[in-house]
């Protein structure tokens, strides 16, 4: 029988209120070690890719959350330290905890720096990020800045002509106000695949595309287990997207004084999941360019220019309209992942 905030269907799916489904996960992770203030934060992230219809980064995710905070690998109730390194320059302690709550301390003083000096950067480090990234930088969008965010992983990406991975996955978010009070934003690893959809390629016992992955000898496969143990992903465009997965190494480890993804060894924590490297996000104030018909206008017109050129979709489109059907209908959740989740 569905519950409180939920709905079910003859698809095997419950249709959850959103809300609801943030209360459930807040439960899931304040009953694992996690703080309450800590565990609202994550909670709302990885329902948020739920609701959003990113798998791979929304409850997906529970099982490895869980894993390693029983494993000890991660600080649920860590307090994020704030340290002022400049009129437009933050560092953040994040103690070993996640990183979406090391943001979130920073965010108030890194808006005020930004509207006062033009920009702020924000350097987290000894932070676990195992979330999506765009809901790290679309607030400060909708605040009427503009936001990048870069994370490192672990290594699981194979520099181009290299024979191991030393890169990860590294995601990066880009956010910006456009007509409208509307964003855009877009979030995109460097792999030519995310990590965690190979994950559930694996778990479906599906193939992947060519191109995407080698197994443990260096040599190209479509098979994700292969990919998984001891095999790696390729960064897209060859070396050019190397070249960006080293720039956010430099960025997310070098700059902020985390670990670079092959540095991370977790192998003391069986079962653990999340890497502890760190974040860099950028915040401007488009209000100090050159743009004398203001900047969100100026987005606006390349917008409607790509839509006059054929694209039919900009980017976050997709995740916009998944969000107001989810937030119309409510979240469509699995009975099998909902009673797992009930259950922990």
């Amino acid at each position: 029988m569905a519950g409180v905030g939920e709905r079910g269907g003859d698809d095997g799916m419950t249709h959850m209120d959103f809300e609801a489904l943030v209360a459930l996960l807040e439960r899931v992770f304040v009953a694992h070690g996690v703080s309450r203030a800590n565990a609202a934060i994550l909670a709302r992230n990885c329902a948020g890719a739920e609701r959003d219809g990113a798998a791979s980064h929304g409850l997906f995710r529970m099982a490895g959350y869980v894993a390693t905070l029983r494993s000890g690998w991660v600080d649920g109730a860590a307090v994020p330290v704030v340290e002022d390194a400049g009129a437009s320059f933050l560092r953040v302690d994040a103690a070993n905890g996640f990183a979406q709550p090391a943001l979130a301390a920073a965010a108030p003083l890194a808006m005020e720096r930004a509207r006062e000096t033009g920009a702020c950067v924000i350097a987290i480090r000894r932070s676990h990020h195992f979330g999506a990234l765009w809901p790290d930088v679309e607030p400060f969008a909708e605040a009427g800045l503009v936001a990048l965010a870069m994370v490192d992983s672990m290594a699981v990406v194979v520099p181009e002509g290299a024979q191991r991975p030393v890169y990860g996955t590294n995601p990066l978010a880009f956010a910006a106000p456009r007509g409208d009070g509307k964003i855009v934003v877009f979030d995109q690893a460097v792999s030519v695949m995310a990590h965690g959809d190979v994950q559930i390629a694996a778990r479906e016992g599906r193939a992947l595309p060519p191109g995407v992955g080698v197994d443990a000898a260096g040599v190209a496969t479509t098979d994700p287990h292969a990919v998984l143990n001891g095999g790696a992903l390729l960064a897209f465009g060859g070396h050019k997207g190397a070249s960006i997965a080293m720039m956010i190494e430099i960025m997310a480890a070098a700059l902020t004084g985390g670990l670079f993804s092959h540095e991370v060894d977790w192998s003391a924590h069986p079962g653990a999941q999340t890497p502890c490297t760190g974040e860099c996000v950028i915040l401007i104030d488009p209000a100090r360019g050159g743009s004398g018909a203001g900047f969100a206008a100026r987005v606006e017109q390349l917008v409607e220019a790509l839509g006059e050129a054929g694209q039919a979709r900009m980017p976050g489109d997709r995740r916009f309209a998944a969000r107001e059907r989810a937030m119309r209908e409510g979240v469509p959740v699995s009975s099998e992942m909902l009673a797992g989740l009930e259950g922990n």
